[in-house]
């Protein structure tokens, strides 16, 4: 039997000094990358994970975070480029999130949804989840599951987020591509093959797998996922406008359950390694303080 993870009665920061004094050294979690045999896909499918601190001693459920990275990235760009280690390790330590489970999938040039090319999006929901669940100890549910990503990546969270808003609890986009009505000739996704048809960009089928048909049935729904949206403001893909579309359509369904934030700089690591400690507080507020 799983035992019951309780955050204690005084501030955790406080609670963490005590042990870091007592045992003379600061919790560290680690990152491992694994595979598993896509079916869909009929190859190995790649992922990194960063595992909190005592992981492997104790028996407890953690909340996961499935962190996507950009359109030529891969299951390292976030443990390299986003410091994805010292910064889950310095925010677990000061007490300002839980300890989690990050799980950052490796899928170049798939940008995350059902296109021409390969149904990335059907791999994460049928079969990185399950496995993720089945192999390692989660809270195998929406309240115990975060989803976050960059440039492609922001858009692949924001869609599966949108279509899938029972598997989510919360999600977060860093300088998104949602570029609506179309992407602009600068964007990779003019030379992607899951937009193109014959080899060519075809302008339906990015209408049809980008955000606005997926919010629209969303706004039908019953379920919200609270959003944190992030952005440079000199954005050299002019990616800052269209997030700022994104706040102005997602608010009126949720009104005060999504959050902008435009800050200094372009369209690189710097802007998105400083955002990723206010993106994980923001994830983790929807993360239950008990967990089974």
């Amino acid at each position: 039997m799983h035992r019951c993870r309780r955050w204690p009665a005084v501030p955790f920061a406080v609670f963490l000094a005590g042990v870091v004094l007592a045992g003379g050294t600061a919790a560290a979690g680690e990152i491992v990358h694994r595979s598993f045999d896509s079916e869909v896909l009929g190859r190995e499918y790649r992922y990194s994970v960063y595992f909190p601190d005592d992981y492997e001693a104790d028996e407890v459920r953690y909340p996961v975070l499935y962190l996507l990275h950009g359109a030529s990235g891969n299951e390292s760009s976030w443990p390299g480029g986003g410091n994805v280690r010292a910064t889950v390790d310095r925010l677990v330590a000061a007490g300002e999130i839980p300890p989690l489970l990050v799980v950052m999938p490796g899928h170049s040039n798939g940008w995350w949804v059902d296109g021409h090319d390969v149904p990335a999006a059907t791999v994460v929901r049928e079969e990185l989840l399950p496995h993720v669940d089945s192999t390692l100890r989660t809270i195998p549910r929406r309240e115990g599951r975060l989803i976050g990503g960059l440039s492609a990546g922001g858009y692949g969270a924001v869609n599966l987020a949108l279509d899938h808003p029972h598997l989510f609890a919360a999600a977060a986009a860093l300088s998104p591509a949602v570029y609506t009505p179309l992407p602009p000739e600068r964007s990779g996704s003019r030379r992607n093959p899951q937009f193109a048809r014959d080899g060519v960009f075809d302008p339906d089928t990015w209408r049809r797998l980008n955000y606005p048909p997926r919010l629209e049935r969303y706004a039908t729904g019953r379920l919200r996922v609270p959003f944190f949206l992030l952005t440079g403001r000199d954005d050299e893909l002019g990616i800052t406008a269209h997030t700022q579309t994104l706040f102005h359509r997602l608010w009126p369904h949720q009104p005060g359950a999504v959050e902008l934030r435009i800050v200094d700089g372009g369209h690189d690591w710097s802007v998105w390694r400083a955002a990723l400690p206010d993106a994980l507080r923001y994830l983790c507020r929807f993360v239950p303080r008990e967990w089974p």
